[in-house]
């Protein structure tokens, strides 16, 4: 979760691959091919709103200062189920689920990318006083409506601080959920600044993790050296378990287009722990999760920034829970352990389309 920041440092001199995201063709539904359940029209843009924009809406939304535009992309089209994505951050973009693609079209999913206000393909007021959760969560509201979901098909995906995002959306307005992901987020910041320092930092060299500590007590959050130490020793462990000379060209660009202004007023820069008067500080969840009723997966990794026991926890918190474990992943593992994470993910939403629910 803390990592965008150093990333948008850094990606100006990396070198990544250039891994092309597949083009979608969206549209209709109504019919389905009875052999896959997939809508016979899955692909059809025809009688749509954004047709001539192949799925994009650029949706007016209402702040204390104004009103500003969000970036939203329709691919596929199925009445039943749609699923809206959540990007971490705060001030990411969706670029870094592009990978999806490769994964919901084929299970007849409709899905939405979505750059939250102040993310790259967004309007980018300059304001600290919008990057606020509690604005956010109303924002994502706007967005709901504008698009048309509701409790018969709405699935909201979070991942991060888009989990972070999800749980407060569902603790407002769950009653227009059909389904929540809560994927790579615990219930509490303290929790997660507890794991960080108590688990994730002793795994590193002792003397990597003094030098480190020093940048840190100096809050020379910019130095070289520091932001070097981060991604060799830190990223590939708990981050993205492929090697940063081979992540995908999604995972480049989503970094290179990271909102420091809002990552910073929201996180702060540090790496290990959220820190000075960053928004998140003390965020904590926990004693509201349990009145959550729509059907839940919780997503954890092995090797995530997150404690995966936390992420179970929130599975056995809310009314009707259920656990999905990447025993290979880290924090982005839908890029790192794709073989357990689609499979569970898509397993979810077909089961709660087809009325089955978690057992609590």
């Amino acid at each position: 979760m803390k990592y965008y920041f150093f990333l948008f440092i850094l990606i100006t001199v990396i070198s990544c691959k250039d891994v092309s995201s597949e083009e979608s063709k969206p549209s209709i539904a109504a019919s389905e091919n009875p052999s896959t359940n997939i809508p016979t029209d899955y692909w059809s843009y025809e009688g749509r709103d954004d047709q001539a924009t192949g799925g994009i809406k650029m949706i007016p939304i209402e702040t204390p200062s104004g009103t500003f535009k969000v970036w939203t992309k329709r691919v596929g089209n199925n009445p039943k189920i749609k699923v809206l994505l959540l990007h971490g951050g705060p001030g990411m973009t969706h670029e870094i689920y592009e990978s999806f693609d490769g994964f919901f079209p084929q299970e007849g999913i409709e899905y939405y990318y979505y750059d939250q206000l102040g993310s790259f393909y967004s309007d980018q007021p300059d304001d600290l006083s919008l990057w606020d959760t509690a604005r956010f969560v109303e924002e994502v509201e706007q967005v709901r409506l504008a698009l048309g979901l509701n409790e018969d098909n709405f699935y909201l995906f979070g991942q991060s601080w888009g989990g972070i995002l999800a749980m407060e959306y569902a603790l407002k307005y769950q009653e227009n959920l059909k389904g929540l992901i809560i994927s790579n987020m615990v219930a509490s910041i303290p929790d997660y600044m507890k794991y960080n320092e108590e688990v994730l930092a002793p795994q590193l060299d002792p003397k990597v993790l003094e030098t480190i500590m020093k940048y840190e007590a100096a809050e020379d959050y910019s130095n070289e050296e520091y932001l070097n130490l981060i991604v060799e020793h830190f990223y590939p462990k708990h981050v993205i378990r492929i090697p940063i000379e081979d992540w995908p060209n999604s995972i480049s660009r989503g970094f290179s287009h990271v909102n420091s202004q809002v990552y910073v007023t929201m996180q702060g820069p540090s790496e290990f722990g959220i820190k000075g008067n960053a928004t998140l500080k003390d965020w904590d969840v926990k004693d509201r999760l349990n009145t959550i009723t729509v059907p839940t997966l919780a997503i954890g990794a092995q090797y995530d920034t997150m404690d995966p026991k936390q992420m179970e926890w929130i599975s056995n918190e809310v009314q009707h829970g259920q656990y999905l474990h990447c025993p290979n992943g880290s924090h982005l593992s839908q890029y790192d352990d794709q073989e357990h994470f689609f499979p569970g993910l898509i397993s979810f939403i077909k089961d709660v389309n087809n009325g089955i629910t978690p057992i609590p």
